[in-house]
């Protein structure tokens, strides 16, 4: 997925907003895909706050609106939300109604991120699929298809180029592994220029004839706003004639989880040892034998014991994720799956990096990752 930085006209640099920021977001792990009712977006603050410094963490605690004011961020981007529930009062005398208060006192605007950061492409179990090294990665349940658009612009003949080129940049005209897929018919265009416009073509108050291509192309969904902005910055009319269709065709397949192959076979206990290091903990927990050879693997980062089931259908031999309960994981191991259970914020802290490299190459402000240990569990 191409990006690019925030910028304004000429050489003046865009001022950053919260606006930005979600929509950039949106683009990295769009809405849609996450599941019904669960609770994201902006939380807390003012689409319109000035953005200079952002701060990725797991949860909005106590502790971490404290580090957010201390730097002086101006926005808090987290994966699990700050308000999950509709609250009836605020008791600033709790911790959690004590940092609410506090983040809005300083005019700190809170978004998250959840289940749509989960499925998303580059996304919590992207990111741990490629930590583990997994091949031929795919997804453990689909959840949905990607719905796809096709968007229709007319281009006078001299700026065809540049506009098909630039709605594929920004991510249109994907079949598969093609790019710049498009379809273009010659044709006429007609228009009759008002007072007070200024045409690219013709004379105000003269009806104009001019030779067009129809550009067509397909758009996923979630692109449709960027690939929308750079048609209209590329083209040269001053009113731009398009249209946008929806299709029923099946887009890509979006979902939960990752599953893939081990480089190398490797035994449980082995592949254990490897998770608690690349995770940095002290000591993790695994049911199975040790000594069972570890082929295929499947990664749920957060409370995924609920989908052994489709990691035995899809002939997983251990299941990697967290929050395990004993009757799942004693069934699951009848039924051949062993499994591996790290800590939730474990699983989900390495996705706070990729977020931050992210956001800091398409908005250009300062992007920190919090300090704070959001593990609430401390082994002995």
């Amino acid at each position: 997925m191409t990006q690019g930085r925030i910028s304004g006209n000429g050489d003046e640099k865009h001022h950053v907003t919260a606006a930005d920021v979600v929509r950039l977001m949106a683009e990295f792990a769009p809405p849609g895909l996450a599941f019904d009712g669960d609770s994201i977006g902006l939380q807390v603050g003012r689409m319109n706050k000035p953005v200079r410094r952002i701060l990725i963490a797991l949860d909005a605690y106590p502790a971490v609106i404290e580090e957010a004011v201390r730097i002086q961020a101006d926005m808090l981007v987290t994966h699990h939300a700050m308000l999950f529930r509709p609250l009836k009062t605020i008791d600033t005398a709790s911790a959690r109604g004590l940092a609410l208060a506090q983040a809005i006192s300083a005019d700190l605007a809170v978004f998250n991120a959840h289940t749509n950061l989960d499925i998303a492409d580059g996304g919590v179990n992207d990111v741990l699929a490629e930590m583990f090294q997994l091949q031929d990665v795919e997804i453990l349940e689909r959840t949905q298809n990607e719905q796809l658009r096709k968007l229709v612009v007319f281009v006078p003949r001299d700026s065809h180029a540049k506009v098909l080129n630039a709605v594929c940049a920004a991510g249109a005209g994907h079949i598969g592994a093609y790019s710049h897929c498009t379809f273009n018919t010659p044709g006429t265009g007609t228009f009759l220029p008002g007072e007070g416009t200024h045409p690219y073509i013709g004379q105000t108050g003269k009806l104009e004839q001019t030779d067009e291509v129809r550009l067509e192309t397909i758009v996923p969904e979630r692109m449709v706003e960027k690939v929308v902005r750079s048609m209209l910055e590329a083209h040269p009319y001053e009113e731009v004639a398009y249209d946008l269709y929806p299709l029923q065709l099946m887009g890509k397949a979006n979902g939960i989880g990752r599953i893939g192959n081990l480089p190398q076979p490797t035994s449980l206990k082995e592949f254990a040892e490897s998770v608690k290091a690349k995770l940095g903990l002290a000591h993790i927990r695994f049911s199975g034998e040790p000594d069972r050879i570890i082929r295929r693997v499947a990664v749920l980062g957060g409370s995924g014991v609920s989908y052994a089931g489709q990691a035995i259908r899809k002939q997983a031999d251990v299941l990697v994720t967290a929050d395990c309960d004993h009757h799942n994981v004693a069934e699951a191991n009848h039924d051949g799956l062993c499994i591996i259970d790290a800590t939730h914020a474990a699983l989900e802290v390495p996705v706070l990096t990729k977020v931050a490299q992210y956001l800091r190459s398409t908005t250009g402000v300062e992007v920190r990752v919090t300090t704070v240990n959001e593990d609430p569990f401390v082994w002995v």
